[in-house]
Formats: C-alpha cells, sequence, structure tokens
C-alpha cells in the first residue's frame, strides 16, 4: 500500500467504499469455505447413511452460498475497482493542475515524453495498487487466514508440514521485492526515453524528411525500442522464475498431502475420504491467497517506483505563484517599468539591464530590436511567466509581484511567435478564452486578422478540424488565427510577438490598421523585427543586447537613434533587393 503524502489521503477520502468493499470481501472469503465442508459431508455421507434429504438440503445451501458470492463479488468489485479508477481520475487531475501551476523554466528541463510517462504507464501502475493491490492483500490474508486455521482444524500435522514450504516462500518473496521494484523504475526510465524521443520525431517529421535523416532516426529508434526490450524481458524473465518458483513449491506441498493424507486415512481414523476431500479443497482454496501475495508483492513493488517519480514531479516546486497577501484588484493597463533588471532562474547574466519606461493604457506601442536584445524576455514578464524583484514592474500603481497572477493574465491577450494551435475546431481555436460558442464573435475576430476568407473556402468552414499543432493550415494563416484568438477575448493589453512574421506586406498593413481601428483605449504591444509592423505606433521601444537604446515614435528614432537608422536602412536596402530579383 502507498502511504506517502501524494497517495494516502485517498485511502482517507474513498474510506467507505473500501470499507464496504472489504466488509463484503471478507464476509464472502469466510463464508465461501462452508462449500467444501458441504462437500466433504456429502462424500461421507455417500459412503455411510446416504440421507437424501440431509444431502439436498447441503446441495441447497451450496447453492444459495454460490449466488450469495456472485452477488457480493459484484458489491465489492464496484466498490474497491470503482474506488480506484476515481483515485486515478483525482491523482491526474491533481497532477495536470499541478502541471499548469509549474513555471516556465520545469519545462524547459523536462522533456514531453518523459512527462507523458506519469500519466500513462505510470498512473495505471498507481491504480492498480489502489484496486488489484488492495483486493489481493486483503483477499490473500483473510482466505488464507480462514482456510489455514479450518486446516488445522482436520490436521493440524499434516498443515504444519504443509506449512514449511509456505512459509519460505513468503520469506523468498520479501527478499525479492527491492529487486522487482528496482528492474521496473529502470523499465520505466526505457519508456519514458523512448516516448520522449518518439514525440519528439513525430512533431519534428518535416525537418527530419528535408534533412534527409529518417535512416539515422530509425537507427536511434531501434537502440532505444531494443534497450526497453531488453528491459522488459529482463523483469518477465524475472517474473517468470519467480512464479515458477512459486508453481514447484505448490506442487510439492500438493504431492506431500496426498501422501500423507492418503496415509492417514487408511493407517488412522482421524481422517476421513470426506475430510481429506476437503482438506485438499482448503489447500487449493489457498492456492489463490498465495499467488494473490505473491501478484501483491509485484504490484507493490512497480507501485512504488512509479510513486517515486510522480512523487518528485508533483514536489516539483511551484516558484511562480501568488503571495498570502496578492491583490485581487481590477486592472486598466497603465504599465511601468523602474530600472528593471531580469535575470533567467538556470541563467548566469541578465537579460534585461535597467530598463525604465512607461505603456500608457491605450497606446499602440512597439518593441522593437534585433535577434536576442531581450524582446521576448519581456513578454515573459508581461504575462508574469517569471518572478521579478520589487519595485520594478507595475500595473496601474501596483507591483505586479503584489497582485494575484490570475488578474493579471486576465487582462492580457497573447498572441505566441510559434503561433499554437490546438487539435480542434477552427471555431473552439478562436474562441479559446470563452466556454461558449459565438459563430458571430469568431467572424468578427477572423476578418479582423484577415482571415476569414481562408476559412470559408475550407469544406466545414469554422467547423474545420485542425491537425495537432495546426498543420493543416499554413504559418500564415496559424498567425492569423492566433490573432483571432486574441481579438475575440479583447483583452485591455493586448501582446503581439512577432506575429505578422509570415504574411505579406499587404496583409500585415490591413491586420494593424484592423487593430488600430478597434483597439482605441486599449493597450496594443507589438514585438517585432519589422520596421514596417511599428512605424505607425504612438510609441517606440527600442532594445540592444537587453538594454534599452532608444524611446519615441518612428520620426524621432529616426533623427536620434544611429541603432533604429541602421535597422531602417537595412531593411530598405532588402526591400529593394527582393523587388530587383522578382
Amino acid at each position: 500500500m502507498l502511504f506517502t503524502k501524494h497517495f494516502f489521503k485517498y485511502y482517507i477520502k474513498y474510506i467507505i467504499p473500501y470499507a464496504i468493499g472489504i466488509g463484503v470481501l471478507l464476509v464472502i472469503d469466510f463464508v465461501q469455505l462452508y462449500i467444501p465442508e458441504y462437500i466433504g459431508n456429502i462424500i461421507d455421507e455417500l459412503r455411510g447413511n446416504q440421507d437424501v434429504s440431509y444431502m439436498q438440503g447441503l446441495l441447497l445451501n451450496i447453492g444459495l452460498l454460490v449466488m450469495g458470492i456472485t452477488v457480493g463479488r459484484f458489491i465489492w468489485r464496484y466498490t474497491i475497482f470503482g474506488a480506484s479508477r476515481r483515485i486515478q481520475f483525482d491523482l491526474m487531475n491533481t497532477m495536470f493542475i499541478h502541471a499548469t501551476n509549474l513555471q516556465q523554466s520545469f519545462y524547459s528541463e523536462e522533456k514531453v515524453g518523459g512527462l507523458m510517462a506519469y500519466y500513462t504507464n505510470d498512473l495505471e501502475t498507481i491504480r492498480n495498487a489502489y484496486g488489484p493491490g488492495i483486493l489481493m492483500l486483503v483477499d490473500g490474508l483473510a482466505l488464507g487466514t480462514f482456510a489455514v486455521i479450518r486446516m488445522i482444524r482436520l490436521n493440524a500435522t499434516m498443515t504444519l508440514y504443509a506449512g514449511i514450504p509456505m512459509i519460505l516462500m513468503l520469506i523468498f518473496l520479501i527478499f525479492i521485492l527491492r529487486k522487482f521494484q528496482q528492474m521496473f523504475k529502470t523499465r520505466q526510465a526505457s519508456f519514458e526515453s523512448l516516448s520522449d524521443f518518439t514525440q519528439e520525431n513525430f512533431s519534428g517529421i518535416s525537418v527530419i524528411r528535408a534533412y534527409v535523416k529518417e535512416f539515422q532516426q530509425k537507427a536511434a529508434f531501434q537502440l532505444k525500442s531494443d534497450d526497453l526490450y531488453e528491459k522488459t524481458i529482463g523483469f518477465v524473465k524475472y517474473y517468470v522464475v519467480f512464479q515458477i518458483i512459486i508453481g514447484l513449491t505448490l506442487n510439492i506441498t500438493v504431492l506431500f498431502i496426498v501422501i500423507y493424507g492418503s496415509i492417514t486415512v487408511i493407517q488412522t481414523s482421524n481422517l476421513t475420504i470426506g475430510e481429506l476431500t476437503e482438506y485438499m479443497a482448503y489447500f487449493f482454496t489457498l492456492i489463490w491467497p498465495i499467488m494473490a501475495l505473491a501478484q501483491f508483492f509485484s504490484i507493490q513493488s512497480q507501485a512504488k517506483a512509479s510513486a517515486e517519480r510522480i512523487g518528485e514531479y508533483l514536489d516539483s516546486e511551484v516558484t511562480v505563484k501568488d503571495s498570502q497577501d496578492a491583490l485581487d484588484v481590477k486592472l486598466h493597463g497603465h504599465i511601468t517599468l523602474k530600472n528593471l533588471t531580469f535575470q533567467y532562474p538556470d541563467g548566469d547574466t541578465p537579460v534585461l539591464k535597467d530598463i525604465s519606461f512607461d505603456i500608457k493604457k491605450g497606446e499602440m506601442v512597439g518593441i522593437l530590436g534585433r535577434t536576442g536584445s531581450g524582446k521576448s524576455s519581456l513578454v515573459d514578464l508581461f504575462l508574469r511567466t517569471y518572478n521579478v524583484d520589487k519595485n520594478m514592474f507595475f500595473i496601474d500603481d501596483y507591483d505586479v509581484m503584489d497582485i494575484k497572477i490570475e488578474r493579471v493574465r486576465d487582462l492580457m491577450g497573447y498572441v505566441p511567435q510559434d503561433n499554437f494551435l490546438f487539435s480542434e475546431t477552427i471555431l473552439d481555436n478562436i474562441l479559446f478564452a470563452f466556454d461558449k460558442e459565438d459563430e458571430a464573435l469568431a467572424e468578427q475576430a477572423a476578418k479582423l486578422s484577415d482571415v476569414h476568407d481562408n476559412i470559408i473556402d475550407f469544406k466545414d468552414q469554422y467547423q474545420t478540424m485542425l491537425g495537432e499543432r495546426g498543420v493543416t493550415v499554413s504559418g500564415g494563416q496559424k498567425q492569423r488565427l492566433s490573432i483571432a484568438r486574441a481579438i475575440a477575448k479583447d483583452p485591455e493589453i493586448l501582446i503581439l510577438d512577432d506575429s505578422v512574421s509570415a504574411v505579406d506586406t499587404k496583409t500585415e498593413e490591413a491586420i494593424i490598421s484592423n487593430l488600430f481601428n478597434i483597439r482605441k483605449n486599449k493597450t496594443t504591444i507589438f514585438i517585432a523585427h519589422r520596421i514596417s509592423t511599428v512605424k505607425r505606433m504612438d510609441k517606440i521601444i527600442l532594445l540592444d543586447q537587453g538594454k534599452l537604446v532608444g524611446i519615441g515614435n518612428h520620426a524621432s528614432l529616426l533623427k536620434t537613434s544611429p541603432l533604429y537608422q541602421d535597422m531602417v536602412k537595412r531593411q530598405q536596402l532588402e526591400t529593394m533587393v527582393e523587388s530587383e530579383g522578382v
């Protein structure tokens, strides 16, 4: 059984179904042992008085017991196994909620394939511990105890001799428990590695094909697959040997009982044929408890290994979280940065250094800079993805570290660089921020992001199902659908992180013009590389190597910023070259 902090609480939560199930199971274990007694009595009666009415009564009792046992088995299956399924559901939800609370740095270190192993193999192994594991433990101990007591009553000496190999076998089980646990843990790690490799290759299949790396990836997959195969076969072989030893011990014990019992029946009057038959039935009944306890040890060892893995995952510290006295306030979108310096938790040097600026509610702002200048890092802070030092970042004069994270993120609409789309319909993707469908709202947002005409060209239009990560649409369509999703939310602050780079200049102009028209009195922030994206903005914030090197509109930066002038000239030259090439 699992008694660590993340798992013991479920025994308490589901104590009622467990109590009912275990109670019914104990009653069944007790009454079912009357069947061998009745059968032994019938055999002895056939050799003696042959009282038909007495034997009919015994047969009727057996029939009633069988019906009662059938109903009881349904009850304990429903309660014990049902509780294990509900625990699996609760634990999965707990794990998922924890996953949504974990900071971005956690996912930069952990791989998706590895994490999915927690939600598949490990979680199923934990469920087995709460369901079949508890059944086998309780049933094995109870039925085994009841059977042994009846065997002792019939013939204590034979039971003593028969019990010696059973006790030796249980000692053997205890010694190999740790080995089982370690072997299963190693196998799970190999499965995690293979799962991660497979997921990564499926996601990057187009890159693999473009670089003609199919053979190399196939060979790498084969190595990981072989490793998992070897570890699985090693575990199974160990388990098979374990089963053989159990089976051999049981067979030797059965042979002993047959020989010793037959001699006792023939040479003494201490045991009748009916009682020997009854005794044999008890022993064969005892085989299941022994096998059940053996399986319990196997399930327990696997569950402990999985519980350690899941426990470590659930113990991962959530560093980006609300303070105890976080403010639940309505925000309007006035952003102020005062000498902001930021370094990633796993970084060595600051990526943003001594940055100060002010974005008033309703402004259209462009944040511009070369690759690696800190633009996306700034977006991470706007979205409260990381912690910052106090007195550096303010929203509406509140320190961002004093505000509830939910309030900060509710304020924002975000269009990321990778334009992630879910494997749902286009309508569901656009209306992701809402719990109900409003096709009119989705259509309006799609028109403003200049993607409506593309959508209605699809056979199912807004009900078109998108493939994984939106692979069924082009890069430009993916960007515009992401923009439509943010527009539909109509946030106080809209952040577009290089979100029009995959569309042509004409489409870019249309989208920006639409945003100017609909975003009056609401803040809009464009993160961009292209001058064309930001030149119409009220304010342009220019970053370079993590520092603020210029702020103003397009005209003022052309006069005051050498870096901005250089970027304008370079992009003009690129445009000229592209035009001549055409």
